[in-house]
């Protein structure tokens, strides 16, 4: 598990992004149950607030099927 600490104007899905490459449902559900009172800061972080990254196994990649094939 990496501590971050935030920078002013960071959001939970920039942050996700950055440190696994991923920011889906199951990640931020993860983060937010890892960091309890995170949420209370609003969706635009402030500079300085400490965030355990949970570690999370690499998302499958999705499979795109193109009907106009």
């Amino acid at each position: 598990m990496t501590t971050i600490r935030s920078r002013d104007g960071d959001t939970i899905s920039n942050i996700l992004w950055i440190a696994l490459k991923r920011n889906d449902d199951h990640a931020e559900e993860a983060l937010f149950e890892l960091n309890p009172g995170l949420e209370a800061y609003g969706p635009v972080l402030p500079a300085g607030v400490m965030i355990e990254i949970p570690t999370l196994p690499n998302k499958a990649a999705e499979t795109v099927t193109n009907i106009w094939d």
